[in-house]
């Protein structure tokens, strides 16, 4: 019996056993220490910002930006609808709503689309105290355009950098963007702390502000004494020990998945109907590169012939993961009332997508039965791969 393959499992060596038994031989197993001061300055130094604050996961990161960029109850945040479901769970937990924007053919924020929805709440008195972009499968959005709508709107943008990490845009690293920036390392991300986040920014108050919240927003008095309520976010020293092996790790772990990114266009490039989500992606050298962190396709069916759901169900048939892109977050029951500027791209990323296995702890073995069980669903369709 041969062993599933996931889509994007954890990538682990002996580097970071050796991180997590001298984090437990410090002594320090409780909550904050060392390595996770130590963390916090190789991961914002990496990210090219002033300050990083080390959280239990990305959703964390994003709840605190929001606050401490002054988001609260009945204010409106725009944000991107093709996203995973942290984003918009993030802006509701502020007592805000979440108002969701269509995405251009990258699968990131239209910047159109932006303008009109933060034109209509002008237009209605309604307070939009956040732009909220996210950067989809690990490619860096436009924060040229949409930084420009939201300045002309004198709105700060909180950056969802959760799937981008590693990745680069004008030279710039994806967590250098915004007033703040999220980024995440869950488990199944480029770099895992096992679950974890961090929230990046250059304000050393925002910062500040971060860590007291993250911290139940204890006063600094010997006994407990609390103003205001507080958040038990903090990331562990040993999970920041794991966190800071991987840091050491990222770029290899992006080379790996960049090689999987070009074996799989490669593979469909003479496909009729396929093509692969997110191109130009900086594969092949460049200032601006994504991160590879999943490498999607989409699936034109009358010209394919065939249909996303299908290569998914016979890749399922051989024992190995794929898994359709977001659902968009106003298609979503929980959100279905939200407002939404949309134009119908997003629903057809959806419909016709399929991210592949893209992990960067894919063996040889491995890649040969993704290689084999794709080639294998062409064939029987007299499609030459």
């Amino acid at each position: 019996m041969t062993a599933r393959i996931y889509l994007s499992s954890p990538d682990v060596t002996d580097a970071e056993e050796q991180a997590l038994v001298r984090a437990i031989r410090s002594g320090w197993v409780a909550p904050l220490g060392p390595e996770v001061d130590a963390f916090e300055a190789e991961l914002a130094d990496y990210c090219g910002r002033a300050h990083a604050v080390a959280l239990s996961s990305g959703t964390a990161a994003l709840h605190l930006g929001l606050l401490v960029l002054g988001v609260g109850p009945g204010d409106l945040v725009a944000t991107s609808t093709m996203t995973f479901a942290a984003t918009a769970n993030a802006i509701t937990y502020t007592g805000a709503e979440p108002v969701f924007v269509d995405c251009d053919e990258s699968g990131n924020m239209d910047a159109g689309l932006l303008m009109d929805a933060l034109s209509q709440a002008r237009a209605e008195g309604r307070r939009v105290t956040a732009v909220v972009p996210v950067d989809l499968h690990g490619k860096v959005v436009d924060h040229g355009a949409i930084g420009a709508v939201a300045a002309e709107h004198r709105i700060p943008v909180l950056s969802d950098a959760a799937e981008s990490l590693g990745a680069r845009r004008d030279g710039r690293p994806s967590g250098a963007f915004g007033a703040a920036a999220a980024v995440s390392f869950n488990g199944n991300k480029i770099m895992t702390t096992s679950g974890g986040g961090a929230l990046l920014t250059d304000d050393a108050a925002q910062a500040g502000r971060v860590r007291y919240l993250a911290t139940q927003a204890r006063q600094p008095f010997v006994h407990y004494e609390h103003t205001e309520v507080g958040y038990n976010y903090r990331l562990s020293n040993i999970l920041a020990a794991l966190g800071r092996a991987q840091l050491l790790r990222l770029e290899d772990m992006v080379e790996r998945r960049r090689q999987h990114r070009l074996r799989y266009r490669q593979m469909f490039a003479d496909v009729p109907g396929v093509r692969l989500l997110g191109e130009p992606s900086g594969a092949d050298g460049g200032a601006t590169r994504d991160n590879f962190w999943l490498t999607s396709i989409l699936v034109e069916p009358k010209a394919a012939g065939f249909t996303s759901e299908e290569l998914r169900l016979a890749l399922a048939a051989a024992d190995i993961e794929a898994r359709p892109v977001w659902k968009p977050m106003h298609l979503q029951p929980v959100f279905a009332t939200r407002r939404a500027y949309v134009d119908g791209t997003s629903q057809r990323l959806f419909e016709t997508g399929l991210s592949l296995p893209s992990g960067s702890a894919l063996t040889d073995a491995q890649i040969g039965r993704i290689d084999a069980a794709i080639a294998q669903f062409l064939s029987r369709l007299n499609v030459v791969a």
